[in-house]
């Protein structure tokens, strides 16, 4: 296993990491990802530090912090040996404050999360949204505070705008607080809108991307092509409406892109899609799930060998899309690209 530094700290972060979303699932979207009890979380989190993947992510919100509580069992007795990932900010209750980044919900959050994942520390926490109704001042400020506690090692985010993160980062820097150094966002060769804002503030400003669903909300499986019906077993039937949309066109062209190297290859589709990800500019870790020990193996698959310099160009055009305003200047018109050259 490859493993690279997470953004500019001095952490290192295995290129692939394991989603812990099926763990414990529950309700219409997390139940329908997986329902993984503590005994097969064991097994799964044997197989990832076989591979040498030792990061694990979630979330409190995963199943109303099952995910969280079959995590903690599954690594009971080898906290050492593994990093631990999790997010706040999403609700997790009705009440007034059960929502949000304020300094009573971020220490109350931190405190459940370390309760349920039997633990008295986390290394990596993540806002999983940004909380407008909240000072930047009083987020940054409590979470330094649990920094100093020894209770947080590094803090990121998740799901915010370009704006959001510099607006945090430049009150970080003003105050000597914690600086965000990683950015948990969705990226796929269905959905780059990543590329068009928040890689370069990445690079500029040192924030390592670890992508959630790199198989583009289970789009890049393999199981679905052009001219054919969702598979019966996918869980698309009950999950499309919550991921991010891709137009059925852009989706087979990429998908065709995708079997012909698969056929040039040997590899899965999604051993490709994740392999191509991994060569992205400041991604840090890809995160991969598995309902089971056949996927997670396979998804394993997707490191150890590289795509070839044709290959990679294939499916950057394949999944190409017009940049939104003010980007595609910068793409299209040659004085704009020399002042701001692409990264990717």
């Amino acid at each position: 296993m490859e493993y690279r530094r997470l953004g500019a700290s001095g952490l290192k972060v295995p290129a692939l990491s394991f989603g812990a979303g099926t763990f414990g699932g529950s309700g219409p979207l997390f139940g329908a990802w997986g329902s993984t009890d503590a005994r097969e979380a064991r097994r799964l989190v044997d197989i990832c530090l076989e591979a040498g993947v030792n990061l694990f992510d979630t979330a409190d919100v995963y199943s109303n912090g099952a995910s969280e509580q079959v995590l903690g069992e599954a690594i009971k007795g080898r906290r050492g040996d593994v990093l631990i990932s999790t997010k706040t900010t999403l609700p997790m209750g009705d009440g007034p404050n059960d929502a949000g980044s304020s300094r009573s919900r971020l220490i109350r959050a931190v405190e459940d999360a370390l309760r349920r994942l039997g633990t008295d520390y986390i290394d990596l926490l993540q806002l999983h949204a940004f909380d407008a109704g909240t000072p930047v001042e009083e987020v940054l400020s409590a979470l330094d505070d649990l920094v100093r506690s020894g209770k947080l090692r590094y803090v990121g985010v998740s799901n915010f705008s370009g704006w959001q993160v510099m607006k945090s980062l430049a009150i970080a820097d003003k105050y000597g607080w914690p600086r965000y150094v990683a950015n948990q966002v969705y990226y796929s060769l269905v959905g780059r809108d990543y590329e068009w804002e928040l890689m370069p503030l990445g690079q500029d400003q040192g924030l390592g991307a670890l992508v959630w669903s790199p198989l583009g909300w289970g789009r890049l499986t393999g199981k679905i092509r052009r001219g054919q019906p969702l598979p019966q077993g996918s869980r698309l039937h009950e999950t499309a409406s919550f991921g991010p949309p891709v137009e059925d066109e852009h989706l087979y062209r990429v998908v065709d892109a995708l079997d012909e190297i698969a056929k040039e290859t040997g590899k899965t589709v999604p051993q490709i899609a994740i392999n191509w990800l991994l060569r992205r500019p400041t991604v840090s870790s890809v995160i991969i799930g598995a309902r089971n020990e056949e996927q997670l193996r396979q998804n394993l698959g997707a490191v150890g060998w590289s795509l070839t310099a044709e290959q990679i160009t294939k499916l950057d055009a394949a999944s190409a899309v017009t940049a939104p305003y003010p980007y595609f200047p910068y793409r299209r018109q040659e004085g704009f690209a020399r002042l701001n050259p692409p990264m990717v």
